[in-house]
């Protein structure tokens, strides 16, 4: 299934209103001229939401934790105490340090990382994943439809970490080790502000998506009486 198509089913399956994903992935040059965005680059994404990339890259985002959690730099030595003793996420500093660790998160050689709604591309290629925001209804759309090929006890997981953790540095480990676990996100308090009070993100890694894609139409999402009790109200 190419872009296209796939836009053309998710509209089927979702509805009209139904918010268009995300793609995100790294590149070597900018798609966009995005101003810097001081604190979380989350409330930056809402251009992309509305049809107009983003471009981030070191200089542009201005939280350490999120030039961290997008391979733009190494942990500042700060953050894992300001995450523990100030923001109270984890109970010591040390947890904070392994948990950074354990994401193996690697540096990454290009410059920016963009983010485009789907019908702003031209193709799946080069992008790491793909960002839905979703509510309640909708996630039971998109992790049924994760569940339907995948017996698998992690084929989404809900994990600790900043929002820029758990969309991006999570997806792109995935990605890259061809891996087929979905995210569910945005759950830290601190990146609450910049999205709607309904929604968390699922987040899924192209490696997965591609797979993902050719099932689509052969799940719940089309001919299933029950899908279409819920999709009545979305």
């Amino acid at each position: 299934m190419e872009l296209r198509e796939f836009i053309e089913s998710y509209r089927e399956a979702f509805g009209e209103k139904a918010q268009l994903p995300l793609l995100f992935g790294y590149c070597d040059t900018a798609v966009a001229d995005t101003a810097k965005i001081g604190g979380c680059f989350f409330k930056g994404l809402q251009a992309a939401r509305e049809g107009t990339p983003v471009s981030l890259s070191a200089e542009i985002i201005g939280c350490g934790g999120g030039k961290l959690y997008t391979g733009f730099s190494d942990m500042p030595e700060r953050v894992p105490k300001f995450v523990s003793l100030t923001e109270k996420y984890k109970r010591t500093p040390e947890m904070v340090a392994e948990y950074v660790k354990g994401l193996e998160m690697p540096r990454t050689n290009k410059p920016y990382l963009n983010f485009v709604r789907i019908d702003q591309a031209a193709s799946f290629d080069d992008f790491e994943g793909v960002m839905f925001y979703a509510t309640p209804d909708m996630l039971s759309g998109l992790c049924g439809w994760t569940f339907y090929d995948n017996n698998e006890p992690d084929a989404v997981v809900a994990q600790f970490g900043s929002g820029c953790s758990t969309v991006v540095s999570m997806t792109v480990v995935e990605n890259a080790r061809h891996g087929h676990r979905c995210f569910l996100g945005l759950f830290d308090p601190s990146v609450r502000p910049w999205v709607g009070k309904d929604e968390l993100s699922f987040t899924v890694p192209m490696s997965r998506f591609k797979v993902m894609l050719s099932t689509m139409r052969e799940c719940f999402l089309f001919g299933s009486h029950a899908w279409e009790r819920v999709k009545e109200r979305l």
